[in-house]
């Protein structure tokens, strides 16, 4: 596993229109303008944010004509999904044991005890 790949990664997605961008090309290739076309911000803007995304491996582009198509790339997902897998257990105890808490809490406000 690279880690670099992996933090590149996590710096990628630190964005939210880098996010919503991985979201979009998650449903197949699409052309930089129609990505473009669908944010509140500069076309220069949206190019340097699938640059960033590019450099981090996070997607491709080809050329077609004059247009540039962009997909994901899955790979550094994979990674990070990978570098994350030891962080699952522990999450997953800790969401039950708040869940445990909720239900006792609900519980308790049903039958009028102290929560």
């Amino acid at each position: 596993m690279c880690y670099a790949c992996v933090v590149e990664a996590l710096a990628a997605l630190a964005d939210p229109v880098r996010r919503e961008l991985v979201g979009l090309l998650a449903r197949g290739e699409v052309a930089a303008g129609d990505l473009a076309d669908r944010f509140p911000v500069s076309r220069p803007a949206v190019s340097r944010h699938l640059r960033v995304l590019r450099d981090a491996g996070l997607v491709t582009v080809r050329a077609e004509g004059r247009r540039r198509l962009y997909a994901l790339d899955p790979r550094p997902l994979r990674e990070l999904d990978d570098w994350l897998e030891p962080y699952r257990d522990l999450w997953a105890a800790r969401l039950d044991a708040l869940d445990t808490e909720i239900a006792r809490g609900r519980r308790a406000r049903r039958s009028g005890g102290p929560a």
